[in-house]
């Protein structure tokens, strides 16, 4: 699971929508490394490309109970179902053309979207997955529901059921998701209480279900049906979470659930966009995968490993580049650096603190300039033996030789050292931990 995936070959499905009832279209093909989850609606003038990601997800108060992506007037709804069985078989990258305004809701559940991808294959691509890796905890409540997200190294959601229907009741399941063997959970379908139904037909909704795609339970039981497996009430919220949370990506992750529903789901997913963000502007790499293939590197090469930007860039260029080996960086000193403002304003010094950074970030180009940490961030873990010998002023150039001392597949070490006319300014031994 490391490698993205895409489809081997193209599909369709058709079908009506679980709520609008209205007929709809979609053709997945198979998509570059890279590209991610995109919908194109083809039924307006231009087409519209829509994003399978947390960016589009629409408001919960304009389309209640399903998940919606899009902006402006065209949106997609309720794809929870289809981005389930994406999650589940590990697909990254996929262009999926849809004609209407919803996904069919074919029988309810994940298990056509499942066995037509598994018809069609998959394909492993060359770039690694952008894996959501969960370190610390995370967690989100409304009410008497709750989600907990907990570090683990696998996808892994654990959920208990409390619903107000003695036919449904409570309940606890606990599965791993994108494993070698598929629980049968992509199976469950979409349920109500009987009592439900007229209430959500005046709100405009469940025009497209009946009681083969929606299990209808009453005081006596299911109506007209009966379950595939004991838990599938319980299973179905298991997949309408997977689903909403494929919109984040691939996540790693022990996810507990207590009768979470859709509108818990989508404000966890801005919190996963503020925790991803976060992640990786605390990296030194980014995850475009590039590699020079030359000892010297300009800004705009540099920018393409390293993701700071202005006023935090600290590296103009590179002018020696031995791939795992060295690297020499250069910083010009001016008087307009946004830190003389306020450090020492009337007697201008650099910050010792940037100092690090500086060598941090040409240790950084070092390490992920090998073709073996294509597509890894570097995480700055740690600054030893740290020694600052002389203050560097407006004027200063700084030369910044970094060197590797230790290099493996997840951590990197190396010494670094800055000069100004020749003479040592700063050094330190830096490590990292390569993802």
């Amino acid at each position: 699971m490391n490698k993205q995936k895409t489809i081997k070959s193209k599909f369709h499905l058709e079908g009506k929508g679980l709520h609008t009832g209205e007929e709809a279209k979609v053709e997945f093909l198979p998509a570059s490394a890279g590209s991610g989850i995109v919908f194109i609606k083809q039924d307006v003038n231009p087409p519209a490309l829509i994003k399978g990601d947390f960016y589009s997800v629409g408001e919960l108060d304009r389309f209640p109970r399903r998940t919606s992506i899009g902006s402006g007037e065209n949106y997609i709804q309720t794809v929870e179902h289809l981005m389930a069985s994406l999650s589940i078989l590990g697909v990254d990258n996929v262009q999926i053309n849809i004609w209407g305004n919803e996904v069919p809701g074919l029988d309810g559940s994940s298990k056509e979207f499942v066995e037509k991808i598994k018809e069609a294959g998959l394909a492993e691509q060359e770039s690694s997955r952008d894996t959501i890796v969960v370190k610390e905890p995370l967690w989100i409540e409304e009410g008497a529901s709750s989600i907990v997200l907990l570090p683990s190294n696998q996808f892994r959601v654990s959920y208990g059921l409390d619903y107000n229907s003695s036919k449904i009741g409570s309940g606890f399941a606990d599965i791993i998701v994108g494993g070698d063997k598929i629980d049968d959970f992509y199976q469950a379908r979409t349920f109500c209480l009987k009592d439900e139904v007229d209430k959500l037909l005046k709100m405009g909704l469940g025009k497209g279900a009946n009681y083969k795609n929606t299990l209808v339970v009453s005081d006596q039981g299911i109506v007209n049906n009966q379950l595939r497996f004991p838990d599938e009430f319980i299973k179905h919220k298991i997949l309408d979470l997977v689903g909403d949370l494929y919109l984040a990506g691939p996540l790693k992750a022990h996810v507990v659930a207590v009768r979470s529903g859709h509108s818990l789901n989508i404000r966890l997913l801005e919190k996963l966009r503020r925790y991803k963000q976060k992640r990786k502007s605390a990296a030194v790499g980014s995850s475009c995968g590039y590699t020079p293939d030359k000892g010297e590197l300009n800004t705009e090469e540099v920018m393409k490993i390293l993701p700071h930007r202005y006023p935090f860039l600290l590296v103009d260029k590179v002018v020696e580049l031995d791939r795992g080996k060295r690297a020499v960086g250069i910083k010009s000193v001016t008087m307009n650096e946004y830190f003389f403002q306020g450090h020492f304003p009337g007697k201008p010094v650099m910050p010792g603190v940037l100092l690090v950074e500086a060598m941090a970030q040409v240790g950084g180009v070092l390490m992920l300039a090998c073709p073996e940490h294509r597509g890894k961030l570097a995480y700055f873990m740690a600054a030893e033996k740290v020694k600052f010998r002389k203050t560097v002023l407006p004027g200063d150039q700084l030369v910044m030789e970094v060197l590797t001392k230790k290099i493996r597949s997840r951590t990197g070490k190396v010494t670094a050292n800055a000069r100004v006319s020749g003479k040592v300014v700063a050094e330190a031994e830096l490590m990292f931990s390569l993802v």
